[in-house]
């Protein structure tokens, strides 16, 4: 009897870190204050929480608590920048070693390490478009990354959204773009606008 062979979503999730890259590079200072679609947070605090994103997940997949990586509270672009560079390069580095066949604990639960995996590909894919939405810059979004996430979003995420950080579900057309489904099932408007901040 053979063991079934993981799914190895590496590769994913750098590109979907790619992505994120080249957007928070071109992030400038005077579009720090900006609304996101994440009514969480700004940009400013957007690219504070993927900067710890980037730091979580190589902690998650090396198997270590996930509070050992926490926001930083930067403030200004330069440190908000570096602390995101540092944390994306460890995370490249680390990233051939990751054991996918351990179960690890992230702050959504303790699930194996592919599973892991394919939710912070959802996180930083629908992060990046809220960026992207923020800063009029979705020529730098990759429409190849947010197909595959679809049916994964819906399977791993339940409409019901009691006790889960998602807002309702945004119903659109299934043959709307990959985009427009993933992050109407993350509880985002796809018509968001940053002029009017809905």
């Amino acid at each position: 009897m053979t063991t079934p062979q993981l799914p190895d979503l590496r590769p994913l999730l750098l590109r979907t870190f790619e992505v994120a890259d080249s957007l928070v590079l071109s992030i400038s200072p005077a579009d720090l204050d900006r609304p996101t679609p994440c009514s969480e947070y700004d940009v400013r605090g957007l690219l504070d929480h993927l900067a710890m994103v980037a730091h979580r997940v190589r902690v998650v997949l090396e198997g270590r608590p996930f509070t050992d990586a926490a926001v930083t509270g930067a403030e200004t672009l330069p440190e908000l920048q570096a602390d995101w560079s540092t944390g994306l390069a460890e995370l490249r580095e680390a990233a051939p070693s990751f054991d996918l066949s351990r179960t690890v604990t992230a702050p959504f639960g303790t699930v194996p390490a592919v599973r892991a995996l394919g939710m912070y590909c959802g996180e930083v894919t629908v992060h990046s478009w809220d960026l992207a939405r923020a800063l009029d810059r979705t020529d730098l979004l990759d429409p190849t990354l947010a197909e595959p996430l679809v049916e994964s979003a819906r399977r791993g995420i339940p409409r019901e959204r009691e006790g889960i950080p998602f807002g309702p579900v945004v119903d659109v057309a299934a043959d709307a773009p990959a985009y427009d489904r993933l992050v109407g099932w993350y509880g985002r408007s796809p018509e968001w606008s940053a002029q009017t901040g809905s």
